[in-house]
């Protein structure tokens, strides 16, 4: 049969990302530090949204850290997942700061545990459109009220003073991704997660007026943050603990070897574009999560909501609900801060 350079290539990268993943789970298992978790089976979610990818490449740093069942559930981006992580059938996930806090203040179970990376949505709009302000009588796309985009887009809104359940024209359709409708213009504007952004981009379909990685204040907040079911927390303190410290590890991955991490993605399957996923990694920051503080992104979102009715409790409550940083302070300790 015959092979060409580019399968030889494949074949390669395929190799180093394996040896790679391979070398620091050994290490870790030289280092593995006692007494070992309370549970040897850890559930994750999956889901389209590829920003979430040190979630994607953490089994193996799970593993070295005790885990021998690391499981993955299938999940959405938004609303269904949280609620799984309250009721226990999801363990850990990584997912959007806004919309956790929506749950959270329903009364969902679920303990945010730390802040993973900042600046993965971005927000596209039609010819025309400049700023979120002009968004006042346009149509924006939207899986569902409190959905991630929903969430997002409202806080922005908000922001400059407009009233998102007014001056916003929300289209949510059960047949069509929002997406879709963007690219044949049935809507004004939509806000993409990776994959989306990078699709969009390459098509040359819109362009973008807020991008979180870049434009402040959304660039100096955490979008995804990790949360645990709070039972599972509160009876597992060792498991949280290197569940903590092995997503933080597979984040500095993302930092410091992301060609190799883009194709750990590709080989078990959580993505079929390595090309998105390599320009995923290049887009958004993940190295700072030594540098900003949670609780300010808790703070952040949690007035931008309550100015948008869309939240009851105040800051304080949430942070003293539904949060602890204490393994979040002593892995940063341990990873050097």
């Amino acid at each position: 049969m015959h092979t060409n350079r580019r399968d030889l290539l494949l074949a390669g990268a395929c190799a180093a990302s394996a040896a790679l993943f391979s070398s620091v789970a050994a290490r870790l298992r030289a280092e593995e530090p006692n007494p070992p978790p309370e549970t040897t089976t850890i559930r994750i979610a999956k889901n389209p949204s590829i920003c979430i990818a040190p979630q994607y490449v953490v089994s193996d740093l799970l593993n070295a850290e005790g885990f021998t069942n690391v499981v993955y559930v299938e999940s959405d981006a938004g609303m269904e997942q949280t609620r799984a992580v309250a009721r226990g059938d999801i363990d850990f996930t990584l997912h959007f700061s806004g919309p956790l806090l929506l749950e959270i203040d329903r009364g969902a179970s679920i303990t945010v545990l730390a802040g993973i990376h900042v600046g993965c949505f971005e927000l596209f709009a039609k010819k025309g459109i400049r700023s979120v302000a002009d968004l006042k009588g346009r149509t924006v796309g939207q899986q569902g009220l409190g959905s991630s985009p929903h969430v997002f887009i409202s806080a922005m809104a908000t922001l400059v003073g407009l009233d998102p359940a007014k001056d916003i024209e929300w289209v949510t359709s059960a047949s069509v991704k929002p997406i879709e409708l963007f690219a044949e213009g049935k809507i004004d504007a939509f806000l993409g997660f990776p994959p989306e952004p990078q699709r969009l981009r390459a098509q040359n379909i819109g362009h973008v007026i807020v991008n979180s990685a870049l434009d402040r204040p959304w660039s100096q907040y955490f979008c995804c943050m990790l949360a645990g079911n709070r039972e599972f927390v509160r009876k597992n303190p060792v498991a949280t603990k290197r569940m903590v410290r092995a997503m933080l590890r597979a984040t500095d991955l993302c930092v410091s070897e992301p060609a190799l991490v883009a194709q750990r993605m590709v080989d078990r399957g959580f993505t079929a574009r390595r090309d998105y996923a390599v320009q995923t990694l290049a887009d958004v920051p993940y190295n700072r999560w030594r540098d900003y503080d949670p609780e300010d992104t808790i703070r952040f979102y949690a007035l931008r909501l309550r100015e948008a009715r869309m939240l009851k409790s105040n800051p304080a409550k949430i942070i003293a609900d539904a949060v602890d940083w204490r393994f979040l302070n002593e892995v940063r300790r341990e990873l050097g801060s």
